[in-house]
Order: structure tokens, then sequence, then C-alpha cells
């Protein structure tokens, strides 16, 4: 049986096979494909540029967090070091007030702590001593102490120095008294000898000299006041005087040893140096006992703390070797006692 026939139009089409597209589809399918491609670009390029805004932004903050560690350390280091520079750091501190210091420092009911406040009360009502301060503890606090009494209350050289050069005092100990163990002098921990110790001690005594005619020539209390305030704020300076003032007790353990062997009448203080083993000569006081002030020990812990107290009117008092200072105090400012 034989098949059904198509339609004329129909077999007409199939013989003319697939129609072209048309150009309004043309066109359509040319924008969308231009359209993907340029998103597709553009997507790329703002994914690179993304990619590198953040990879320059995390570099940067890790640059900014490294700057701000460095900046933050240098300025400390700056502040302190500023800080260090300008800020004056007193060896001497500022007045208080007698009685209320040595209840404050000695409380309780121990021996010791009565003893104490009685010793300042004794200060008190029989030397007339209103204030007390406090000095820097190290090895040359008693030193401090007597060399801060002599300036701030502007006292004068004792006789025997205004009748004396004491910028001259090394050489003449060397070449007049023939004491070349004094070669064998330590400035406090530098550990120094041989024959230009006489150059360094005559520098000492020569700044020694000029800071006391200074200070004694200054009438006003308020103005030597703020002037040792800059002076014991200058540690190189303090030293100096110190080391000063440790030749000049040498010195006059030298002269009244010469005196005791010329059997002449020498004040009791020398008297009981010399009674001592360690002190029977001004070569041994030198070695045993001047050479560690300021090194390892201060001149409390050395000197003999059996001293006669003179009466003197001071208004500093260290709690740590308060007989020795007092009596350096008086031996500089007066000279000789029987």
């Amino acid at each position: 049986m034989a098949a059904p026939r198509s339609p004329p139009r129909v077999r007409a089409r199939e013989r003319e096979g697939p129609r072209a597209p048309t150009a309004g589809s043309d066109q359509v399918h040319s924008w969308t494909l231009v359209t993907s491609q340029a998103l597709d670009t553009a997507w790329k390029i703002a994914r690179g540029s993304v990619t590198l805004a953040v990879a320059f932004l995390v570099a940067a903050l890790c640059y900014v967090r490294r700057m701000h560690s460095y900046l933050g350390r240098r300025l400390k280091w700056w502040i302190g070091y500023l800080q260090r520079k300008f800020k004056r750091n007193l060896s001497v501190e500022a007045e208080v007030d007698l009685l209320s210091y040595s209840a404050r420092e000695w409380k309780g009911e121990t021996p010791r702590a009565k003893l104490m406040r009685k010793a300042y009360e004794e200060l008190f009502w029989r030397h007339h001593i209103k204030c007390v301060r406090q000095v820097k503890r190290d090895n040359y606090d008693a030193l401090r102490s007597v060399l801060f009494q002599i300036f701030s209350q502007g006292l004068s050289f004792p006789s025997w120095m205004k009748e004396k050069d004491i910028v001259k005092l090394p050489e003449k100990l060397l070449f007049s008294q023939g004491c070349n163990w004094i070669q064998q002098y330590s400035f406090g921990p530098e550990k120094y000898t041989g024959s230009n110790v006489f150059g360094k001690l005559r520098k000492c005594v020569e700044l020694l000299k000029t800071q006391w005619t200074e200070f004694s020539g200054i009438k006003d209390y308020h103005k030597r006041g703020s002037m040792c305030n800059i002076l014991f704020s200058d540690a190189i300076l303090e030293y100096k005087l110190y080391e000063a003032l440790k030749f000049i007790m040498l010195y006059q353990v030298t002269e009244a040893y010469e005196q005791m062997k010329t059997q002449k009448v020498i004040p009791s203080l020398f008297r009981l140096l010399f009674s001592r083993e360690t002190s029977s000569d001004p070569l041994s006081f030198m070695m045993n006992h001047l050479n560690s002030v300021g090194d390892t020990c201060g001149l409390e812990q050395r000197c003999c703390s059996a001293c006669p107290l003179p009466s003197a009117s001071w208004a500093f008092v260290p709690d740590a070797g308060l007989s020795v200072v007092h009596v350096w105090v008086w031996f500089l400012s007066k000279g000789t006692a029987s």
C-alpha cells in the first residue's frame, strides 16, 4: 500500500533545505557575543587590579606597622635620653623637718630606734638644728655631706688654708717631705697610680679652691642654695671635689704625723687615728682607709667612729657616719682642736 504523499508546499520546502538566518538574528547574536567578551575582559582586568591593590595594601600595612614599631622604639629612646640629659639628678635632696624625718625613718620601740630618735631630738633642742637633707647613698656620701655643709653655709677657708696655697700641696708632699708613696693614691673606682697622680690631684685641689672661694664669697643664702643645686647635679664635678677633700685629709694626717715625730702637741683626732694599727702612719692610712673611699666603701665605714663630737651648728645629718661627718665639717672649717 503506497504511503500518503505530502502536500506540495511541504515538499517544496524540503527540496529547498534549511533557510539561512535573518539579518536581525545575526545582529543580536553579535551584540551578545561582544558584550560577553567585554564583560569577561573587564572582569579579568578588574580582578587583576583588585589583586594588585590588595597586595599593595597588605605590603603598605606591613611597612607602616614596622615603621610604627621602629619610630616607637626610637621615640622612647630619645625621650629617655632627653630625660637623662636635662633632668637635674640632685645628689642632695630638699630640706625636711628634722623631727618629722626622725619619726618617719625610725619607727618602733627597738633600742636602736629609740637611740636614733633621741639623737635627733638632741640635735634639734641643743644645737638648734631644724631641718635635714637626704644625700645620695654611695661611697662618697660622707664627703658629699661635708662638702654640701661647707658650700651651703658659705664657710670660709680654715686659717691654715689661707696661709698656704693648697694647689701646691701635692708637690710639697713629694719634694719637701719625700712622700714618694703618694704615687699609690687611688681616685675612687679609678685605679690611677704613677707620676701623673700629682697633676691630677693638683687639678682636683685647684677646682676645690675655686669653688670654695666662690661659695664663701656669696652672702645671699638662697643664691648659694641655687648654686648648690647646680653643683650637686654634676656627678663628674662632684667626684673631683671629693677626691680633693680626700687629699686634704691625707695632707693633714701627714702634717700631724710629722709634728708627732717632733714631740709636738697634735689634736686628739689624730692621736686616735695613729693609735690604730691600720692607720699608724700616713701611708697605712692612705692604703687601708683613704684609697677605698669612693671605690668599695665610704668614709664612715673606714674612719674611726669613736671620734669626739665638737659643738657645731649644722643642718645636714645623714644617718650613717654621723660622728665622722661632724668631725670633718668641724675640722675643715676650724683647722685644729685639742
